[in-house]
């Protein structure tokens, strides 16, 4: 279980705080206006931001001593952080053993996982020579195969038109349910929350409120989310 516990955060007149927990497994979309803290939100959870106050809990396990590597999840980022000097199987490489020195047993992994996400036989490209959709389908790729119990989620494809965003999202749904991670997603788009299924947290007035469910929520908005869709 994922437990924020009395958590805050403030930099100069910027707060935000949050206070509620989430089973392993869930599949949270992290929703609210530009500039409210969702991005703030997840850099707190990966350790690049430290917390004012409050804890973050894993299974128990207060996060706070541990750096950005040692804590039990992946991030994917828009850029989908991909290497440019190394090829794709390098790149999931990273994800097994940051030294590259891959065993055959690694090597094996790697082209499951290739495999799994559609991108057989594309091991030796550079992450220029993929479009975009495939350099996705790589950074998930590397997040299977890391398998660590939080995937975090920061918009890595609100640069993809909308069928290939649908794709990316059935396949986020195969790898969590492959993995049985809890997903935290970050978007500005209420189809891909939908998408996403599960549960919804929307920010708001320094506030990451409590996660309900994405369908009722939009069945049945609250104030705040009435505004921010009428904006959308």
């Amino acid at each position: 279980m994922l437990r924020l516990d009395r958590l805050t955060y403030r930099q100069g007149d910027f707060q935000l705080g949050a206070d509620w927990a989430a089973p392993a497994g869930s599949r949270i979309a992290v929703m609210g206006p530009s500039g409210a803290g969702k991005s703030t939100f997840l850099s707190l959870i990966a350790g690049f931001l430290k917390p004012t106050g409050g804890k973050i809990l894993w299974q128990g396990q207060d996060l706070a001593a541990l750096p950005p590597g040692n804590r039990p999840l992946t991030i994917l980022f828009q850029d989908q952080n991909l290497f440019p000097h190394l090829t794709v199987a390098q790149n999931l490489g990273l994800g097994l053993r940051p030294d590259l020195r891959l065993t055959k047993a690694d090597q094996a992994r790697i082209a499951r996982a290739l495999d799994r996400v559609g991108l057989a036989g594309l091991d030796a490209r550079r992450p220029a020579q993929l479009s975009g959709g495939q350099a996705s389908r790589a950074a998930l790729a590397r997040a299977l195969l890391r398998a660590r119990p939080i995937l975090l989620l920061d918009e890595p494809f609100a640069a993809l038109g909308p069928a290939l965003r649908d794709e990316m999202l059935a396949l986020v749904r195969d790898v969590v349910d492959d993995t049985g991670a809890l997903v935290l997603m970050v978007t500005h788009d209420p189809d891909d929350a939908l998408a996403l299924g599960g549960m919804m947290a929307f920010v708001s007035e320094g506030i990451v409120l409590p996660p309900v469910p994405t369908a009722d929520l939009f069945a049945d908005p609250t104030p705040e989310v009435q505004a921010y869709l009428r904006r959308k």
